[in-house]
C-alpha cells in the first residue's frame, strides 16, 4: 500500500530516512585505509601537530619546544603579530583602557598604533555602525530563529546587495567591507537576538542604538540590556574576552576555512558567511555552550559538589558515556593544540574570579577550579593521553557570559563579534599572497565499476 503524506516535506522526510541506511553504508571508508595511505585526519599528524598549510604574519601559536630534536609540551602561548597576548591584555588593564579597537588595528594594520591613530581608528568604527534603512526590519526580524549564527550568516549575505562593489577585490574594498562588518556584527547579533526574544518566545522588543561614544564592548552590554546599564567591569571583562577571542593561528577551523574560500576569488561577504558556517560548529565556536550545560547537568546530579569524590565520580561517568550527552567528554577540557595550558584561559581564570565576587557567585567558580583540577588527572589516567590536557578557553568563557547575563544563544556570535577580525585579517593575506586556489588531495578508495543499462540493474 502506498503511503500518503499530508504535506510535499513530510513525503521528503520519509524518503530521506528510509534512505539514511544505505547513505551510511555508501559513505563509511575502511578507517584502517588511512594509514595504509598515510591521510592524515584532520590534517593532523598522530601527535595531533597540525599539517603545514600556509604562512601567516597574523598570529602565532606555540605548545611545545624543541629541545635535542625532540619536541617537549611547554606552557601554551599566544601572540598577535608578535605581541605576546598577555602583555596587550595587561597593557590596556593596566590603564583601565578598551583593549578591542587597539587590538583590531594591531591585526589588521600590523603594528600597535599611535594614539592619533587609535582616536582616527574608532572614530571610523563608530560611524560605521550603521545599518542601511529598514535592514533591521527587513532583513534582520525576518524569520527569526534560536539559531543566531544562521541569522548572522543571512545578514551578511544580504549585506551584499547593498553594496555596488561587493565582487571588486582590491585591497581597500576589501579592507573597506571587513571595517564595515567588524563595525555591525554586534548590532546584528543583538538584534537578532531580540528579533528571536520577541517573536519567538513573546518577550518585549526593543532595538537600542549605539553609542559613537562608547567601545565595543560597552555597546553590545548596551544594546542586549533593557535597561542599557553595566557596570566597568562588566564591559572590561568583556572586552578582554573579546580581545582573546579575536584570533588564534590561520590553522583553526574559521580561519583556514576563510584562506580556502578567499582563495576561490570568491567576494568579501561570501567569505565570511563560510567562516560563520565554520564557527558554529559545538567542535569550534559552540563548545561552550556545552560547558554550561555539562556544568548544570552536573550541579543536577551530584549532592555535594564541594566533594571531589563525587565531582570524580560524575566526570567518570562523562568518560564513560554515562552522563550529560554521552559523547564521553568532559567539554572545556583538552585542546587540538595546547597540552600544558591554553594562555587564554589563564587570562579568562584571573578575570572570572573578580567577576565572580561581583555577582556573588563564588561557589559556582569554586565548581569550575575543582573540575578544571581534576578533569586532566582523570583524563590522563583513563585515556592514556599522548600529551596533557588542560583547561581551554571554553571552559571559563561560558561561564563568564552568563554571569554577564548574556544569553546562551549569543555566546557563538560574541565568539564571532570578536573572531571576524581575524578572518578579516586572513582575508586580505590571502588575497595580498594568493597564487592558487586551494586543493588538497583526496585517494578514491573504491574499484572502478562497469556501466549497465537501465534495464538489467
Amino acid at each position: 500500500m502506498t503511503p500518503t503524506f499530508s504535506s510535499p516535506l513530510e513525503r521528503l522526510a520519509s524518503y530521506a530516512s528510509e534512505n539514511e541506511q544505505r547513505m551510511i553504508q555508501n559513505a563509511t571508508i575502511d578507517q584502517t585505509l588511512y594509514q595504509t595511505y598515510g591521510v592524515k585526519r584532520g590534517l593532523r599528524d598522530i601527535n595531533g601537530k597540525g599539517v603545514l598549510a600556509g604562512l601567516t604574519n597574523i598570529s602565532e601559536i606555540q605548545s611545545s619546544k624543541e629541545i635535542n630534536g625532540e619536541s617537549i609540551p611547554c606552557k601554551g602561548r599566544l601572540w598577535y603579530r608578535g605581541y605576546d597576548i598577555i602583555e596587550l591584555v595587561n597593557g590596556v588593564m593596566r590603564d583601565r583602557r578598551f583593549g578591542f579597537e587597539e587590538t583590531a588595528y594591531l591585526l589588521l594594520f600590523g603594528d600597535l598604533p599611535t594614539p592619533e591613530q587609535l582616536t582616527e581608528f574608532k572614530r571610523v568604527m563608530a560611524a560605521s555602525r550603521t545599518l542601511p534603512t529598514n535592514f533591521v526590519r527587513d532583513v534582520v526580524m525576518k524569520a527569526p530563529t534560536s539559531d543566531m549564527m544562521n541569522t548572522l550568516s543571512r545578514s551578511v549575505l544580504t549585506l551584499a546587495s547593498y553594496d555596488e562593489a561587493a565582487s571588486d577585490l582590491r585591497i581597500s574594498n576589501v579592507l573597506r567591507q571587513c571595517l564595515m562588518l567588524i563595525s555591525v556584527f554586534p548590532m546584528l547579533a543583538v538584534y537578532g537576538y531580540h528579533s528571536y526574544n520577541h517573536y519567538e518566545r513573546d518577550e518585549s522588543l526593543y532595538i537600542h542604538r549605539p553609542d559613537e561614544n562608547l567601545s565595543t564592548a560597552e555597546n553590545l552590554l548596551r544594546m542586549l540590556r533593557p535597561d542599557k546599564q553595566y557596570t566597568p567591569l562588566e564591559a572590561h571583562v568583556l572586552d578582554v574576552a573579546l580581545m582573546l577571542h579575536m584570533e588564534h593561528g590561520g590553522g583553526n577551523n574559521s580561519s583556514f576555512t576563510t584562506h580556502v574560500v578567499t582563495s576561490s576569488g570568491t567576494d568579501t561577504y561570501s567569505a565570511i558567511a563560510a567562516a560563520l558556517a565554520s564557527l558554529k560548529g559545538p567542535k569550534h565556536g559552540g563548545a561552550n555552550i556545552k560547558v554550561v550545560q555539562m556544568m548544570a547537568d552536573l550541579k543536577r546530579n551530584v549532592t555535594d559538589p564541594t566533594d571531589d569524590d563525587a565531582v570524580e565520580a560524575y566526570l567518570m561517568k562523562l568518560l564513560n558515556r554515562e552522563a550529560f550527552d554521552q559523547k564521553g567528554l568532559i567539554y572545556g577540557i583538552g585542546h587540538a593544540v595546547y597540552s600544558i595550558s591554553d594562555p587564554r584561559a589563564d587570562v579568562f581564570r584571573t578575570f572570572v574570579e573578580q567577576l565572580a565576587d561581583e555577582k556573588h557567585k563564588k561557589i559556582e567558580y569554586d565548581l569550575y577550579t575543582r573540575v578544571e583540577r581534576l578533569a586532566p588527572q582523570i583524563i590522563a589516567r583513563e585515556r592514556h593521553m599522548y600529551k596533557g590536557v588542560s583547561a581551554n578557553v571554553d571552559f571559563y568563557s561560558g561561564l563568564t557570559y552568563s554571569m554577564l547575563g548574556i544569553p546562551e544563544e549569543m555566546f557563538t556570535p560574541i565568539f564571532a563579534i570578536a573572531r571576524i577580525v581575524g578572518w578579516s585579517a586572513h582575508r586580505i593575506e590571502e588575497l595580498v599572497n594568493m597564487d592558487k586556489i586551494i586543493r588538497p588531495a583526496y585517494k578514491a578508495v573504491l574499484p572502478n565499476r562497469e556501466y549497465r543499462p537501465i534495464e538489467s540493474r
